[in-house]
């Protein structure tokens, strides 16, 4: 017998990637259970399903990064006193990426690759120990939302917020919607699809000197990299990138901050006309800016 429940959950998250560097992601979760029935006639109640399976995908995936731990690139220290790792994703030609953060900010995938394939044998080894007996088997469908409009995948950490969200490296895959004068301008669509392809979004406000850091290795290299770093409820969270790779702000970088820096950029590119931005925060939600 098999049960089945589609839209499961939506993971948040980013990844370190050999080629496009941090990239931010949001994939759908849909899941099937094959056992026998249980003293309730059940494989599984539906409510212990959602409720227990969605906390383990949120628990050890949901707004982290994940690290592909058997790329030649990834280099891993962990300090066992204070439970902080260190990552150096070593990429060639001054776009290595570096983190020290706390231990739970990253999800380590012993794979060579972060791919929806590596990314659903991590997540079944973890909750297959989470099953009751009956339970003989579990599949993940992992799969992106149809996105027939442009999108782009970003990262970044929201130190002010009380939850997950304060992790430095995570993100989101999301479309945004753009309205000049009223009209919806797939022109101005494709330019933040462009402009915010695989980018990480900080803020002015936590820029720090590499001195102030952990990153002794990058003294050679900063010149190349934007250095972040704060402290939030859950410990000091630091971060090296590409500048290339990456665009600063003079706000938080909320969802709701970013529709309006994309509505007042627009403003500032074009002074006639008027603009109104839904900038989605990974699937079916996020901010309505206007300028």
């Amino acid at each position: 017998m098999q049960l089945f429940v589609n839209d499961l959950t939506v993971m948040d998250f980013s990844y370190l990637c050999p080629k496009r560097g941090m990239v931010g992601e949001s994939w759908i979760v849909d899941v099937i259970l094959s056992g026998d029935l249980n003293e309730e006639s059940m494989v599984l109640d539906f409510g212990k399903v959602k409720k227990q399976l969605k906390y383990l995908i949120d628990e050890y995936i949901d707004h982290k990064l994940l690290v592909p731990v058997e790329h030649s690139y990834s280099q891993i220290q962990r300090d066992e006193k204070s439970d902080r790792v260190t990552v150096d994703f070593m990429r060639p030609d001054n776009q290595s990426i570096h983190l020290d953060c706390p231990a739970e900010a990253y999800a380590f995938v012993y794979a060579s690759n972060v791919t929806m394939a590596s990314v659903s044998d991590y997540l079944k080894d973890v909750i297959a120990t989470h099953l009751p007996e009956n339970v003989a088997g579990i599949e993940l469908n992992l799969r992106a939302e149809v996105i027939n409009t442009p999108y782009y995948h970003y990262t970044h950490g929201l130190k002010k917020h009380d939850g997950n969200c304060q992790r430095i490296a995570h993100g989101h895959r999301s479309k945004v919607l753009v309205y000049e004068n009223q009209q919806a301008s797939t022109t101005w669509q494709e330019y933040w699809a462009k402009r915010w392809c695989d980018i990480y979004i900080g803020s002015t406000e936590d820029l720090v000197e590499i001195n102030e850091t952990a990153f002794s290795s990058l003294y050679q290299n900063a010149k190349q990299h934007y250095v972040f770093a704060y402290e939030s409820s859950q410990g000091r969270f630091e971060l090296a990138i590409p500048k290339s790779e990456s665009e600063v702000i003079d706000t938080d970088t909320t969802v709701e901050c970013l529709a309006q820096y994309m509505a007042d950029e627009h403003k500032r590119m074009d002074g006639s006309s008027t603009f109104k931005v839904l900038a989605f925060e990974g699937v079916g939600k996020g901010a309505i800016a206007f300028a």
